[in-house]
């Protein structure tokens, strides 16, 4: 699945994307962390992996999601 950056807090390493529908979807430092990523910029494209309605992965939309446990 893929969304645009709509916040990201380099502090808290947590943000929210939309989806291309205009739902937004929060997502935790455990997920920003998983994704391999330093940092997100607002409007930036992304590919999530969701579980359970819980984003649990944000990275690059060129970058591969990891498998999924």
């Amino acid at each position: 699945m893929q969304g645009t950056v709509r916040t990201f807090d380099d502090e808290t390493r947590s943000g929210s994307v939309l989806l291309d529908d205009g739902t937004e979807l929060p997502f935790d430092a455990a997920a920003f962390d998983a994704g391999g990523l330093r940092l997100l910029r607002f409007g930036q494209r992304v590919n999530l992996a969701l579980r359970d309605g819980r984003v649990t992965v944000v990275t690059l939309s060129t970058f591969p999601l990891p498998p999924s446990p």
